[in-house]
């Protein structure tokens, strides 16, 4: 297939039917050229996101992915976590109104060791307490590709904040934290 016959368009998928996500599937693994995937308010939960992080594993164009409001979960973060260690193309993911606690920040921050290519990362509105934040700013401390970070309306409190600033401290790399 010839890239510039057919340029790139985001796809966006607002019923949620396990038929229109097989076509997710087939997209994600036929090569055709997708950078967009608009997933949000899917019901995607932890069987769908075990699906979508299988054909996001070898997929080769995607830079923007957007699983908010799903209800996945630290088990939903964990298959996603798994896929970004190997993606080499997403920048962006949102990850919001998620039901992510600290296990499935945990899981996240283990693939950002691997992932070289995220830049922007939302987490806003999930559950995300003290613990999450102190992993985010371990990793924060050596991660040279996220930018911006979204963890908007979660419960971090003082003490979490405290670990990003200690680890912005430590990283001079410019940075937005929401």
């Amino acid at each position: 297939m010839n890239p510039q016959a057919h340029p790139p368009t985001p796809l966006a998928v607002s019923a949620p039917s396990l038929m229109l996500f097989d076509g997710v599937d087939i997209v994600l693994t036929t090569g055709v050229t997708l950078t967009t995937l608009d997933l949000q308010r899917n019901q995607i939960g932890n069987f769908k996101a075990q699906r979508l992080a299988d054909a996001l594993r070898n997929n080769t164009t995607l830079t923007t992915l957007d699983v908010s409001g799903n209800g996945m979960g630290d088990v939903g973060a964990q298959h996603l976590s798994d896929a970004l260690r190997n993606n080499k193309t997403l920048t962006t993911l949102n990850f919001g109104s998620n039901q992510i606690r600290n296990v499935g920040v945990q899981h996240l921050t283990d693939a950002l060791r691997d992932n070289m290519t995220l830049t922007t990362l939302s987490l806003w509105k999930n559950e995300i307490g003290v613990v999450g934040a102190q992993h985010l700013g371990d990793v924060l401390r050596n991660n040279k590709t996220l930018t911006t970070l979204n963890l908007g309306k979660n419960q971090i409190g003082h003490v979490g904040a405290q670990y990003l600033v200690d680890a912005l401290t430590n990283n001079k790399i410019s940075r937005t934290i929401i």
